[in-house]
């Protein structure tokens, strides 16, 4: 029996990570949720946030954005439109995107543009939270 599972993130510009893993905890609909080998099927959605991956005993930190995960007894699949490691975001850039929702959202903008700016501002907070609990490592 394997004590690993196969974690694949994709989103529309490259597969960001494919590996063996131990464990990933992900931020899912109903909460952060952790997935070890021999899970049982789900399909769910994830929300932006904070993914742990967990493998030979150190754990990576990715922020990821909204998407869809697949899981299997032996594989994690995730699409997602954004998953970048800890270690290559961009703390200013992160700081300056969330600084630049708030301000849209003070604007009077339509519900569509409300809903982008939304999306925009959890992805920015994903990231500066990963970074930040990173740095803190």
């Amino acid at each position: 029996m394997a004590n690993t599972i196969k974690l694949e993130i994709a989103t529309p510009d490259a597969v960001v990570y494919s590996n063996d893993v131990d464990m990933v905890t992900l931020p899912g609909v109903e909460g952060q949720m952790g997935i070890l080998p021999h899970h049982i099927r789900l399909m769910t959605q994830l929300v932006p946030g904070e993914m742990i991956v967990r493998k030979d005993g150190r754990e990576n930190l990715l922020a990821v954005g909204e998407g869809l995960v697949e899981i299997t007894g032996n594989s994690v699949n995730i699409v997602t439109d954004m998953a970048v490691p800890a270690d290559s975001i961009d703390e200013a850039k992160a700081e300056e995107a969330w600084q630049h929702a708030e301000a849209r959202l003070r604007e009077k903008i339509s519900t569509e543009e409300v809903a982008s700016v939304h999306a925009a501002l959890a992805r920015s907070l994903a990231q500066l939270s990963v970074r930040r609990r990173q740095r803190k490592i």
